[in-house]
């Protein structure tokens, strides 16, 4: 599809959107629940069994979310690069999405393995604060090791393409964006200014996304206090306003702020992106939906699909420059 085309495809979606039609635009998928660290925040590593889906089942569950309307896809675990289904790797799984239609592809790793030659669109690395506060949250020399791969990805050359060309040899080859993803929570917050001093002066990193910690089940210990998170709200604008490469809107940044101890976007526009989590169950909405603390949501993408749901100018041009190497 012609980039004029996927723009109307897009103009079209919204416009169904207001008169009532609840598409999803976006997935996420989550492969498989075998993780390599034990994080504070996370209760996936303890789980008995983990469970990892077949490279049939993803494909399935690709075509279902692609029938359904979304062009975009996120892949999670758990770690990616720990997910196997006989020879096929995370790129197999990467491939599989692009051949079936979806625009771009964006996964999500701990950057404890290499990632090397990854065919996706788009890659985030969760990066909890720098140096000692991230090891705090997942395990003792995680930040280093998280450096090391992200300096490797960045200058052992590029291996993502153009998949009509470069798979065969032709055209030149294009690295994917890499960019961090950090939740805020009680154990880092005091170091928030640090990271995003941190990530201007990276070269090697694009920008950074800003999530609050989520109280789900046995991890309300780490949930920041509404004034407190208001104010790092506060903060996170200044920094955005002054060129730090932050990649939250301002619209979407205001949404996240708590009144009254809820959040002011609640799960209004969550519908944008579906969810098939690792046991194949399916959401409309995100785990916290399911979960029942939307009204104490942090993560970033609800903010930012209640702007755009609202037609926030700011948040409308910052999706757009986000896909916009994809389209």
């Amino acid at each position: 599809m012609s980039i004029l085309g996927k723009l109307a495809y897009l103009a079209q979606w919204q416009f169904r959107a207001w008169t009532g039609r609840r598409a999803p635009l976006q997935s996420v998928i989550f492969i498989s629940d075998k993780c390599n660290l034990r994080c504070k925040h996370c209760s996936v590593y303890a789980i008995d069994r983990p469970r990892t889906k077949t490279l049939q089942q993803i494909r399935e569950e690709l075509e279902d979310c692609y029938k359904a309307g979304a062009r975009f896809v996120d892949f999670e675990g758990g770690e990616l690069y720990l997910w196997r289904d006989g020879d096929k790797d995370i790129n197999d799984v990467i491939d599989t999405a692009h051949e079936t239609g979806f625009w771009s592809v964006t996964i999500t790793t701990n950057g404890q393995l290499p990632f090397n030659g990854s065919h996706a669109d788009q890659i985030w690395v969760s990066m909890d604060g720098i140096g000692d506060k991230h090891d705090e949250i997942r395990g003792k020399g995680t930040f280093k090791r998280l450096e090391e791969n992200i300096r490797k990805y960045a200058e052992e050359g590029a291996t993502h393409t153009d998949r009509a060309i470069c798979g065969q040899g032709k055209g030149s080859c294009r690295k994917a964006d890499v960019s961090v993803n950090m939740v805020i929570n009680k154990l880092n917050y005091s170091c928030l200014e640090e990271t995003l001093e941190y990530v201007k002066q990276s070269k090697y990193i694009k920008s950074i996304s800003l999530n609050f910690h989520t109280p789900f089940s046995e991890t309300e210990e780490l949930f920041l206090e509404p004034e407190t998170r208001n104010r790092l709200i506060d903060t996170i604008i200044k920094y955005k306003k002054r060129g730090y490469p932050i990649m939250n809107t301002y619209s979407g940044l205001k949404m996240m702020k708590m009144h009254d101890g809820v959040t002011a976007c609640g799960n209004e526009s969550c519908w944008v992106t579906n969810f098939i989590f690792s046991d194949g169950s399916r959401s409309p909405k995100c785990m916290g939906y399911t979960h029942n603390v939307c009204d104490r949501c942090g993560f970033s993408m609800g903010g930012e699909m209640y702007a755009v749901m609202h037609l926030r100018p700011d948040t409308l041009a910052g999706g757009l420059k986000l896909r916009l190497k994809s389209l």
